[in-house]
């Protein structure tokens, strides 16, 4: 079943989404670990586009925000309101009620309306006026941010970047990928035909197969030296946490899962440090710089030994 919900899924999404196999895979990895995605780069690089391809493939609830510097926080989870009729407050739910949340540009609003999410991506509820009410299953956050553009936009403060299980960054297309780009939309959208192969009850028991995937003792002390050693660099001002280790076990897992094994092996490890990790280290004077990030990242991996074999149980 891991293989055809997978194929499905990148099959679907590639009517759209031209290339990218990579980042289409990255980016399952993260929805089927029941993690958030923050989708970050240039504008018109198909960030929005891939998240609502997405959306479209999974037979889901879908809700979109787009953020700006005026929205409020009640915008986002809702607000209680008076009925007259009935003498009494009724709370009117917001967009994050949904299956799938797209926060388009969110490092445009303040950080108090950030912060909003702060409850919904962590423990999937929403607490309002004293109440807490819980958000349906699934719920996932795929977030947009442009990193270049600095006026009018608020830095993700590193709790909010601690909640994206990954930070993806699509990239330009080829020349080749830009020519069938121009082929594929040259009459019409893709995405307005686009429907869902997939259901949500198909996705929720992806969800729950994840956790059977074996991770063998040595690839376990592997992700940990990885983790460890990001905070033992002289370069690193704040390295990775114990959630970002967990939220690196979640990841490969459901990587090995997608790619039809029952067994997590060193190159999953290797494939998903940078995604995983990166966002949550800060270098020592380059604050907010992806790159340099990033870069830490791969001097970790070249320097951490790999395992050199992997037991499956």
């Amino acid at each position: 079943m891991e293989a055809k919900l997978a194929a499905d899924l990148k099959a679907n999404i590639a009517k759209v989404i031209v290339g990218k196999d990579d980042v289409v895979e990255l980016l399952l990895t993260a929805i089927l670990a029941n993690g958030h995605v923050l989708l970050e780069d240039v504008p018109g690089t198909g960030k929005t586009l891939m998240a609502k391809s997405l959306a479209r493939s999974l037979d889901a609830g879908f809700a979109r925000i787009q953020f700006t510097p005026d929205l409020l926080p009640s915008d986002v989870t809702g607000m209680s309101i008076y009925n007259a009729k009935e003498g009494a407050f009724e709370f009117k739910p917001g967009p994050v009620f949904t299956n799938i949340l797209l926060a388009d540009e969110i490092n445009r609003a303040t950080p108090r309306t950030q912060s909003s999410l702060l409850e919904c991506m962590e423990e999937r509820q929403v607490t309002t006026d004293g109440v807490t009410r819980p958000l349906e299953k699934p719920f996932l956050v795929i977030a947009t941010q442009n990193p270049v553009e600095t006026q009018g936009t608020f830095p993700l403060p590193e709790a909010q970047l601690d909640r994206f299980l990954m930070r993806i960054r699509p990239g330009y297309p080829s020349r080749e990928e830009s020519v069938l780009i121009l082929d594929r939309f040259i009459r019409n959208d893709p995405l307005a035909a686009l429907a869902p192969v997939a259901s949500r009850e198909d996705l929720a028991q992806a969800q729950g197969a994840i956790g059977e995937v074996q991770v063998s003792q040595p690839v376990r002390e592997y992700m940990v030296a990885i983790v460890e050693n990001t905070r033992s660099l002289p370069q690193a001002q704040l390295g990775v946490s114990p959630r970002g280790l967990l939220a690196l076990l979640r990841a490969v897992q459901a990587l090995a899962w997608i790619r039809g094994r029952d067994y997590a092996t060193p190159d999953d490890v290797k494939r998903l440090a940078v995604p995983v990790l990166a966002h949550r280290v800060i270098v020592r004077g380059l604050y907010g710089q992806t790159k340099a990030a990033e870069t830490l990242i791969e001097d970790v991996l070249a320097e951490t030994p790999v395992p050199t074999e992997a037991v499956s149980a």
